[in-house]
């Protein structure tokens, strides 16, 4: 009884093991394909999308609301939110990719600046995961908050970052995201 214990177990691991080796292979590759669509970077009205994301912006409606008018409006919002937080994690994926790339430069500010904007994008795609669960929790239970402020000022440092990366590796091509 044991034995059968154990070897279902070994291979529940296997099959656990060969699922996530897959779909690291397939983002991996998902990713390569998309090495030369650098410019295809979503734009992101900044400004819109914190103004989604105040939550003094969600007092004043939740103080003028009805209680259903509120829940509609929020849950609107929160699909507004989820729709501008998967954008900068795809905007992370592309700019993940062209850091990579500088990162086999010669020149050393370059491959900082690249060294640099893979780790905010990393970053920044983990937390938007996160703030993800956040909104899709909320969307559930409207009550619930969601902080999605730090997407925004980690949005901002990656694109600073990808802003200097550009300028470096092609000072004479103005660069803005």
């Amino acid at each position: 009884m044991i034995l059968v214990i154990i070897i279902i177990l070994f291979f529940t691991a296997a099959a656990t093991m060969a699922a996530i080796v897959g779909v690291a292979t397939l983002r991996r590759l998902r990713a390569k394909r998309n090495a030369g669509h650098a410019a295809e970077i979503e734009a992101i009205d900044i400004e819109a999308f914190r103004n989604l994301a105040n939550p003094v912006e969600e007092t004043y409606l939740h103080d003028r609301l009805t209680s259903v008018e509120f829940r509609t409006v929020r849950r609107a919002r929160l699909r507004a939110v989820a729709a501008y937080v998967q954008a900068a994690g795809r905007n992370a994926a592309v700019l993940i990719v062209v850091g990579e790339s500088a990162m086999a430069s010669a020149d050393p500010q370059t491959v900082e600046a690249a060294r640099q904007l893979v780790n905010q994008a990393l970053m920044l795609r983990r937390n938007a995961f996160f703030v993800l669960l956040r909104v899709y929790v909320a969307l559930v239970w409207p009550n619930a908050r969601i902080a999605a402020i730090p997407i925004l000022d980690a949005y901002g440092e990656m694109s600073g970052s990808a802003m200097l990366l550009g300028r470096l590796q092609n000072p004479t091509v103005p660069v803005r995201l």
